[in-house]
């Protein structure tokens, strides 16, 4: 079994950091719904403004308030106006890696939902892995690559 990517919430902005809670993040429903996040369910969360990770577990706020708020020891970590990644996973058989499609969303300063994509491992015709990103369209994006400087 190999734990892999599930879903994501990639750029979301903290709304606030609550020390006396106790403890946890608090996520709009409507987002966990959407990129395939659980309730209770453990996530790692990588903050973008200060490389801070955290792993914890997810708690629903309000439906609808577009929320993100970091609960407890986890305050300590990130900041009200942070960028930070959200990130379930899946432990899966390698040979069933092809049927995952992980589904990736990216939001604006307001936490609305701004992009939505998937991710998808395929296998080409000889037999190497190829990895692919999909608008909601299912148009291919373009993969990130490595670009020489010179």
């Amino acid at each position: 079994m190999r734990k892999l990517v599930a879903g994501k919430l990639h750029g979301i902005y903290v709304t606030e950091a609550n020390l006396n809670y106790h403890g946890s993040i608090t996520l709009d429903p409507d987002h966990c719904e959407e990129a395939g996040i659980l309730p209770m369910e453990f996530v790692e969360i990588w903050n973008k403004n200060s490389g801070a990770r955290i792993s914890t577990y997810v708690i629903l706020g309000e439906r609808g308030s577009r929320c993100c708020v970091l609960n407890g020891a986890a305050a300590r970590t990130c900041q009200p106006g942070d960028q930070i990644i959200i990130c379930n996973s899946v432990y899966l058989d390698e040979s069933r890696i092809t049927s995952l499609k992980p589904k990736v969303l990216t939001f604006d300063e307001n936490n609305h939902i701004r992009d939505r994509m998937s991710y998808s491992v395929n296998i080409d015709p000889e037999g190497r892995y190829a990895f692919e990103i999909f608008d909601e369209t299912h148009t291919s994006l373009s993969v990130p690559l490595m670009v020489s400087g010179g």
